[in-house]
């Protein structure tokens, strides 16, 4: 029995230690491109990218949060998710703000640079999803990190269509088409977060927690 338990805390370990690693380059990754996409997107006034850099940002707090609690129980890894969720949120938010911005005085963007750092970050969101890919159903801190980056490839994706169309059209408005969808799915995927999370939070045992 002793050998037993000495294997599984082995084996607890071999599992944190490989999340952790992987939520460190996950980390670092995403901080350089909200800085590279940020740059580039006031640069080039897009507001498809200056969303997508964000994302960035949102993604390297949301990283942040997991190597918080990557060594923790559910409980807090729960309460983690929560935070991660109010974080998208917020992000969303501020999308909403700059798409209404656009709105109000419309401007084409430059489509060369959308283009070139819509591929850079495609390039780095798809690396981020492969080495995420096998902890998704490790536990909900790792399965709303992956749900993070699989989002960025959409986003991504919607940001070299935005480029495309804008190129063809002469107008503003693929880009503020892409904005507002990158407003949406910050929103939705803060509310698929925050309902897992709500659903963790009732199953785990909190002594703190009143109950009714």
């Amino acid at each position: 029995m002793g050998n037993c338990c000495n294997d599984k805390s082995c084996t607890l370990d071999q599992l944190q230690s490989r999340q952790g690693a992987t939520l460190w380059l996950v980390l670092v990754l995403n901080a350089v491109m909200f800085m590279v996409e940020l740059a580039a997107g006031l640069m080039a006034g897009s507001v498809s990218l200056l969303a997508d850099s964000l994302d960035m940002l949102g993604d390297a707090l949301v990283y942040a949060f997991s190597l918080w609690v990557v060594g923790r129980g559910a409980l807090w890894k729960a309460r983690a998710a929560v935070s991660k969720a109010a974080v998208m949120a917020a992000f969303g938010l501020f999308v909403a703000g700059e798409v209404v911005y656009k709105l109000l005085a419309p401007q084409p963007p430059s489509f060369e640079t959308m283009g070139e750092i819509g591929s850079l970050a495609l390039a780095v969101n798809t690396l981020c999803f492969a080495v995420l890919w096998r902890h998704r159903a490790e536990d909900i801190n790792m399965r709303s990190v992956w749900l993070c980056s699989r989002n960025d490839l959409f986003a991504n994706l919607a940001v070299l269509l935005a480029a495309l169309a804008v190129w063809r059209t002469a107008s503003p408005w693929p880009d503020i088409v892409v904005g507002a969808f990158i407003c949406g799915l910050f929103l939705h995927s803060a509310w698929v977060v925050a309902k897992e999370a709500r659903r963790e939070l009732r199953t785990a045992h909190d002594p703190l927690r009143t109950r009714p």
